[in-house]
């Protein structure tokens, strides 16, 4: 089964009719089938200066709640694994003292070089498979599965223990390639077992579906660090509640 795809509509057990229709979804799921959604939180691409004090403001003002932060992904760019590893390790022992899981973006070797606690990884930047042999059973590993259905089961099958979906909105960290819908959640959380993230500009403003639609997790980057960030992760974790 680990080589197995689902790309086949033999293999595909929602079009060969084994599993309902995307179709068939809603945007929203039961209330009582709800998970406690929780804050997912990415960090800005300049960690420097005096970030590692933002970053425990925020934990500390939202890792008590039932609705607040549970991991941080370290996301730099264009840096040597040495230099990144350097402006990890403050921010990892933050993420440490507070028992919030601290993931590394895209690289699986910074991943192992730091001892995170897990890797998350595009469609391009490895093999779900590679990361468990390379990081042990104990990692937390995630794949982006854009809107697609079939890539989370994909995922699943090579070992992710979370799936991430979206963009849902807008978003200034990044370029939008692919735009997800609602029902796309609301049958993942349905049908699968394994936890799933949502991204892509999301904002206590519009993250009321999204919860509604059963994500496990929001992650959230531009909606923290622009302003103050303290203020910010209170109005989303309140934005929660409140869907």
């Amino acid at each position: 089964m680990a080589d197995e795809t689902f790309e086949d509509d033999f293999e595909n057990p929602f079009d060969s009719g084994i599993l309902p229709d995307e179709t068939s979804f809603g945007d929203e799921i039961d209330p009582e089938l709800r998970p406690r959604t929780k804050i997912y939180l990415i960090s800005p691409l300049d960690v420097t200066g005096d970030f590692p004090e933002r970053l425990r403001r925020v934990i500390e003002a939202g890792v008590k709640n039932k609705h607040g932060v549970a991991a941080f992904q370290f996301r730099v760019k264009g840096l040597d694994e040495h230099a990144a590893a350097a402006l990890a390790a403050p921010l990892q022992a933050i993420c440490a003292e507070r028992e919030v899981a601290f993931i590394v973006n895209d690289s699986i070797s910074l991943a192992k070089r730091l001892g995170a606690d897990g890797v998350h990884l595009g469609q391009d930047d490895g093999d779900p498979r590679e990361a468990r042999d390379r990081l042990g059973p104990d990692a937390q590993i995630g794949v982006s599965c854009n809107n697609s259905r079939h890539l989370a089961m994909n995922a699943g099958e090579a070992g992710a223990d979370y799936v991430a979906f979206g963009a849902f909105f807008p978003t200034k960290t990044k370029v939008t390639e692919h735009v997800a819908q609602l029902s796309t959640l609301a049958c993942w959380q349905t049908v699968f077992e394994i936890p799933c993230v949502a991204i892509g500009g999301i904002t206590p403003e519009n993250c009321g579906p999204l919860v509604r639609a059963g994500a496990d997790f929001l992650a959230v980057s531009s909606a923290i660090w622009d302003g103050d960030e303290v203020a910010n992760v209170q109005a989303l974790i309140a934005a929660i509640h409140a869907a």
